[in-house]
């Protein structure tokens, strides 16, 4: 089922708000998909999805990989029946704001604050595709 990015349903929204491990695809230079667990939080207003990360990891160093350093992603939740993926393409922040926010934003969907990282970035996707059953 799709959805809009922008305007999503309140049930579609509230399934984003609760505290779900995703998972984030990226794609490796050689093309194949890079699948790992994350934390990600949504802000529709804004039309943005958000994963903090360090910027050695290799999920950063795919993105970066990629041509003009932007990536297609995906990010996607599911419990029981429900799911929902969010698409877009990806850059890396690395900004103190930047990275502040999605820290800020972190906290409020996972209830803690993750401990200090001065090598945190932030791995800002920029959404074109929501679907999903919440």
């Amino acid at each position: 089922m799709s959805h809009d990015v922008l305007n999503p349903t309140p049930e579609y929204l509230a399934f984003w708000r609760e505290r779900h491990v995703c998972t984030l695809t990226t794609p490796r230079p050689d093309g194949t998909p890079h699948v790992v667990p994350v934390g990600v939080t949504y802000d529709p207003g804004a039309g943005l999805a958000r994963v903090i990360s360090s910027k050695s990891s290799k999920k950063v160093r795919n993105v970066l990989a990629a041509p003009d350093g932007t990536a297609r992603v995906a990010v996607c939740q599911m419990e029981g029946r429900r799911w929902a993926t969010l698409e877009g393409r990806a850059v890396i922040r690395t900004d103190e704001a930047s990275v502040a926010d999605a820290v800020a934003r972190y906290a409020v969907r996972y209830g803690r604050t993750p401990s200090p990282n001065p090598d945190r970035v932030v791995l800002e996707i920029t959404l074109d595709r929501a679907m999903g059953r919440a």
